[in-house]
């Protein structure tokens, strides 16, 4: 399977899976307030079963997002990343143009994603806020991780 790959200057965006660090992941995601404390094989299993993004300097890994999707109907966007050292270089939008653009995401009728932050730039990408939130709703289990050691 070929996996499409995006340059912007010294920087790549590919959905390749063989180029993910999975160790530079979870060192990242078990650090991160959404999913603090994640194991090892809880990453890799959510990678294997989503479509993943990886943004490279070289062979270096500097960022990375999933979406767990059907390709149909629907996508969920995950654990979008970019390290501290590589923020204000553009590498969040460059990143979510790739995402949105992919081809194999075309015509799905619902996107979300979860933030405590970021609204502003997901909403350049076309994301707000749940029209009729009383409409969804959710399990959740904020203290999984801690307890799944």
């Amino acid at each position: 399977m070929t996996h499409p790959n995006h340059r912007r200057g010294d920087f790549l965006v590919t959905t390749d899976p063989a180029r993910l660090n999975i160790q530079f992941i979870h060192g990242y995601l078990t650090r991160s307030y959404w999913s603090e404390g994640v194991s090892r094989e809880i990453v890799e299993r959510g990678i294997a079963n989503s479509l993943c993004f990886g943004v490279y300097e070289g062979v270096q890994q500097v960022g990375f997002a999933r979406v767990i999707t059907d390709y149909a109907t629907f996508a969920y966007l995950a654990d979008v990343f970019i390290i501290e050292s590589h923020r204000g270089k553009g590498l969040s939008k460059f990143l979510m143009e790739c995402i949105v653009n992919d081809s194999r995401l075309q015509g799905l009728r619902r996107w979300i994603l979860g933030t405590r932050d970021a609204h502003g730039l997901y909403a350049k990408y076309g994301f707000e806020p749940l029209a009729k939130a009383d409409r969804f709703m959710e399990i959740h289990d904020p203290d999984v991780y801690k307890r799944s050691r």
